[in-house]
Formats: C-alpha cells, sequence, structure tokens
C-alpha cells in the first residue's frame, strides 16, 4: 500500500477548503493507496498525474519504486492548472534534458 505525502502548499489548501469536500478528498485518497494507477490519469505534456474529486483535481505524482503519493497541488478545476509552469524543473542526467516536479528534487541528489 502506498504512504499519502502533502507538501505544504497542498496541505495548507485543504484544511482552507469547506469540511465536506476535505472528507470527499480525504476518502478519495484512502482509495488511491492501494492502486494509485487506476484513479489518476496523466497530465499531457507534464510530469505528473491528475486526480478528480467533484470540481476540484489534485495534482500528484507517484513514486513506485518508494510506494509514494505526493499530493502537489490542490484546486478547483477552473484554476488548477493556472501558473503551473511554476511547479517544473530542468535538469541533466546523464547528458539528457528530463523534466521533473521540483518536490521531488530531493530524491536525484
Amino acid at each position: 500500500m502506498y504512504t499519502i505525502k502533502f507538501t505544504e502548499n497542498s496541505e495548507k489548501v485543504l484544511k482552507k477548503l469547506e469540511r465536506d469536500t476535505q472528507e470527499r478528498i480525504i476518502k478519495v485518497l484512502e482509495r488511491v493507496k492501494i492502486r494509485p494507477d487506476n484513479f489518476v490519469e496523466k497530465l499531457v505534456g507534464e510530469p505528473g498525474f491528475k486526480l478528480r474529486v467533484g470540481n476540484y483535481r489534485i495534482i500528484l505524482d507517484i513514486d513506485n519504486k518508494d510506494l509514494i503519493v505526493l499530493v502537489i497541488k490542490i484546486g478547483h478545476r477552473r484554476n488548477i492548472y493556472k501558473n503551473w509552469e511554476d511547479f517544473e524543473i530542468v535538469y541533466f542526467k546523464k547528458d539528457k534534458k528530463v523534466k521533473v516536479l521540483p518536490v521531488w528534487k530531493w530524491l536525484l541528489e
């Protein structure tokens, strides 16, 4: 079973949401812990995945090696994808240009 981890920003946003929305998101994340690939969709042209919960979207990344689902961003569907480029970095590994999410940067070191 996977472990769910939140970034500081995503945890703040979750706490600010209404109680019923928080509960819905937590229920869906509990289901995702078992088999995340069955519930998430790959982001087109971007690293990471999206998860739909009513009118809200959760941007997350999955580390299959360490069995971690990292919740990166939570927001309403109309504005979750704005400023997405702020969440990306590019690094070079063995002379290949690779795009990753900055929250996983510590895994590269």
